[in-house]
């Protein structure tokens, strides 16, 4: 079957296959580069690691407009920060972070973390499960997409795939998500670019040998339906397990396993790049950021369940970017978080914020280009319920800066990846 002929039977089929193995879940398999040293633009080395905020992160609690505090503090007379408690920029003396991202802070502060202020899309949507499809899908908000922009980028390197793999030019995953889904932003044409990683303790299991799965399980039943069905998951679980064999120490600033669900995530991912695994595309998740109420504490406005989040992810990235430099890979790997939408402007009476349009949106490596990029939002003197925080950035030129200058992708396979033509930002 040749490129054209597999796109439109895929496109027609849309087929996911479900299975799982030792407590791995895992939906479709990676595919080879067939073309890739031909076509002289894919970046082998180099890996994307995605943090979904999922809820819908409070941008201007996160990022603070310090010049227009005045401002800020009448929109949000429950929930404002306290000034002498907010973390200024070095270079950025208008813009400060919440308190509880000590951690990020210093990466900024040290050029290995960068903002792009205002994020968002023409027509936002306020569901979380539309606006969520939008940004896996990168369409528009008016426009249904049954595939993700990753999915499609991975489908541009490996069009050949299902065919045949895995194979020695790749013999491993194109993506790996930690969850017990695969995410849609890994979904291509006819088949997910990916699989699942349940979750952290199932990791371990299948690396530690604890699960049996000739047992009378559900996991060996399901095993067998995976062999009937002639899917060679346990050829992934194989590379999988040998990549993670290869390392045995990593830095001991994460957390204790079960502390931080973000950095047991971001530690499983650290470690099988480090094993040697070409994996291209990483997901990770935290949530949730959907705070309506209680998001601070009375007492201590810097405290509540707002500021265990971000305590969580500044954490998690943070000790992530210190096991990346002590396992040799640093220069290798960025990152960037993404929520489906940000919050209103003014506080609502439950001490929390409603859902909102344009948030900031963070991006990490060793090699990105710090910086904050755009300008604060502007705050109304007298905000209403109504007003939100509006768009500078298309999230889509996000992807294309990462596409075209992290991965090399030529300029007209990024528009075809994201539907559409975007200016691209400073990040790396």
């Amino acid at each position: 079957m040749n490129r054209k002929e597999f796109l439109k039977k895929a496109a027609l089929g849309g087929i996911v296959l479900p299975s799982f193995l030792n407590g791995i879940s895992l939906k479709a398999l990676a595919g080879t580069p067939l073309v890739s040293a031909l076509n002289g633009y894919m970046n082998d080395d180099r890996v994307l690691v995605i943090i979904q905020l999922a809820g819908g992160n409070d941008g201007l609690n996160t990022v603070v407009p310090f010049d227009q505090y005045s401002n800020y503090i009448a929109a949000r007379p429950n929930i404002g920060l306290p000034q002498d408690k907010l973390l200024k920029l070095n270079g950025f003396d208008g813009t400060a972070l919440h308190p509880a991202l000590k951690e990020m802070h210093a990466l900024f502060n040290d050029g290995k973390l960068g903002i792009v202020q205002s994020v968002s899309y023409p027509k936002p949507n306020f569901s979380h499960f539309r606006a969520t499809d939008i940004w896996m899908t990168s369409s528009d908000s008016d426009k249904i997409v049954n595939t993700g922009w990753a999915g499609r980028y991975l489908n541009n390197l490996y069009p050949e795939f299902p065919n045949n793999y895995p194979n020695k030019a790749m013999p491993d995953p194109l993506a790996i998500q930690v969850g017990s889904v695969v995410s849609t932003t890994f979904q291509g044409p006819a088949f997910t670019m990916g699989l699942a990683i349940s979750n952290p303790n199932s990791f371990y299991n299948l690396i530690e040998g604890k699960v049996n799965v000739d047992s009378p399980t559900r996991w060996g039943e399901q095993l067998d339906y995976i062999e009937e069905m002639g899917i060679k998951t346990d050829q992934y679980a194989s590379v999988i397990k040998k990549a993670a064999l290869k390392v045995t120490k990593q830095s001991d600033k994460y957390p204790a396993q079960g502390k931080n669900s973000l950095s047991d995530q971001l530690k499983i991912v650290a470690r099988l790049i480090a094993g040697g695994l070409k994996t291209k595309v990483y997901m990770v998740n935290i949530g949730s950021f959907d705070t309506h109420a209680k998001q601070v504490e009375d007492a201590d406005r810097t405290t509540g369940n707002h500021a265990k989040l971000w305590q969580k992810v500044s954490e998690g990235i943070n000790a992530f970017m210190d096991d990346l430099q002590y396992l040799n890979v640093a220069d290798r790997v960025m990152g960037m978080t993404f929520s489906e939408f940000g919050r209103r402007i003014k506080s609502n009476a439950s001490g929390g914020t409603d859902h909102g349009a344009a948030a900031p949106l963070f991006y990490f490596g060793h090699n990105v280009k710090s910086g904050l990029i755009g300008t604060n939002p502007i705050i109304p003197a007298t905000a209403t319920v109504n007003d939100n925080v509006p768009m500078q950035h298309d999230f889509r030129s996000v992807y294309a800066s990462i596409l075209q200058n992290w991965f090399v992708l030529q300029p007209a396979d990024v528009q075809n990846v994201l539907l559409g033509q975007f200016p691209l930002l400073p990040i790396t």
